[in-house]
């Protein structure tokens, strides 16, 4: 028998925590970058779709390993020489990125009205585990790939958060900043979706009915 409870799903980086990875990398790589003078915008681009194929494949290989390696293939794409203590240091520098100002208070509204709360994140559990130390609100699940064997946009991931949080899909809402990651991949599940569009990304009538908000603050009047 599922549970009759509202529970809201949240990605975590870049919805929750200010998960910048390509602009905590520039400072460490830029010193190759412009050794053999590669344009900084173009590298941080490359980087980001790097990482997105190498999770978009799957299965599931450690999440730490994957920044490391995405970092040290797009440095060989542009001719830059690498380093391991440079992805070393961009994954211990993401331990500590910071939680987005107004997610702690729009957490606890949602408690205070009854709703749980899941994460459902690209990541590991030893490595998760920092973030949601940082956010400081009690989580009723703390879902990684590493969990469910898979990484989202895939299917594997998804399948095994409603698996484990137990709902009809009436009572569940997932909240991502993840246009690729999150919102067009979960449209097939039939739950309701809120957009954190906090880049003002252009969304697509395709993938609608979707909730669209600039950022959390107003989360809690959506429940």
């Amino acid at each position: 028998m599922t549970i009759q409870t509202p529970i809201a799903t949240f990605d975590c980086y870049r919805t929750l925590v200010d998960f910048d990875l390509n602009r905590a990398a520039l400072p460490i790589v830029q010193h190759s970058l412009d050794e053999v003078g590669v344009d900084h915008n173009e590298f941080l681009d490359n980087l980001r779709v790097a990482r997105f194929y190498a999770v978009a494949q799957g299965p599931y290989t450690r999440y730490q390993d994957l920044i490391r390696k995405t970092l040290e293939t797009t440095m060989l794409q542009h001719g830059a020489p690498y380093d391991n203590a440079y992805g070393d240091q961009l994954v211990e520098d993401a331990k500590s990125f910071p939680v987005f100002p107004e997610v702690p208070s729009a957490l606890r509204a949602l408690k205070e009205k009854g709703v749980e709360l899941a994460i459902i994140s690209n990541s590991d559990r030893d490595f998760i585990s920092h973030h949601v130390a940082t956010i400081g609100v009690e989580f009723d699940f703390v879902i990684t790939a590493e969990d469910a064997g898979w990484y989202k946009p895939r299917d594997g991931a998804f399948n095994h958060l409603f698996r484990t949080i137990d709902r009809d899909p009436a009572f569940i809402t997932h909240v991502a900043q993840g246009w690729e990651y999150d919102i067009m991949p979960a449209k097939k599940y039939d739950v309701r979706r809120i957009w954190v569009n906090r880049y003002n990304r252009p969304g697509s009538n395709f993938y609608q009915p979707y909730v669209e908000i600039p950022d959390l603050s107003e989360l809690p009047d959506h429940f």
